[in-house]
């Protein structure tokens, strides 16, 4: 298979202190895979991973995604509200070459359609080499 024949390559990274520690098993990283699984027509596959919180522990699992596992989108659940500790908009700055500050916007505004506390995430995406990260 030629490299611009291989299935998109889709990140999917938790960030959670209990899930990273086994305090729960994570449930969001799974519902975003089935989701992924059931509006994705063309072929794709999965890296998941489970982090702490923090900003280098962040940065350092997108930079590992992107460069070592090779993904083409990275979408990232945990740690985008207001909490000490919600540091993931931080790290994925941190591993970004260029942000793209509407996505953050429009994934707030639609998600006020849902539920009022919405407007406290934090999300935001950005560029890093060609690969989009996504909060």
């Amino acid at each position: 298979m030629t490299p611009s024949a291989r299935p998109a390559r889709i990140g999917i990274l938790t960030v959670s202190d209990r899930a990273s520690s086994g305090g729960y098993a994570d449930a969001s990283g799974p519902a975003m895979h089935a989701v992924l699984a059931e509006i994705l027509a063309s072929p794709w596959e999965a890296v998941a991973r489970t982090v702490p919180d923090g900003v280098e522990s962040v940065r350092d699992a997108l930079i590992r995604l992107v460069d070592d596992a090779h993904c083409d989108l990275v979408l990232t659940t945990g740690g985008t509200g207001p909490a000490p500790r919600d540091l993931t908009p931080e790290g994925t700055e941190a591993a970004c070459d260029r942000m793209m500050p509407g996505f953050g916007e429009l994934m707030r505004r639609r998600g006020l359609d849902q539920v009022p506390t919405a407007i406290l995430s934090r999300q935001t995406a950005g560029l890093r080499g060609k690969a989009l990260i996504v909060n």
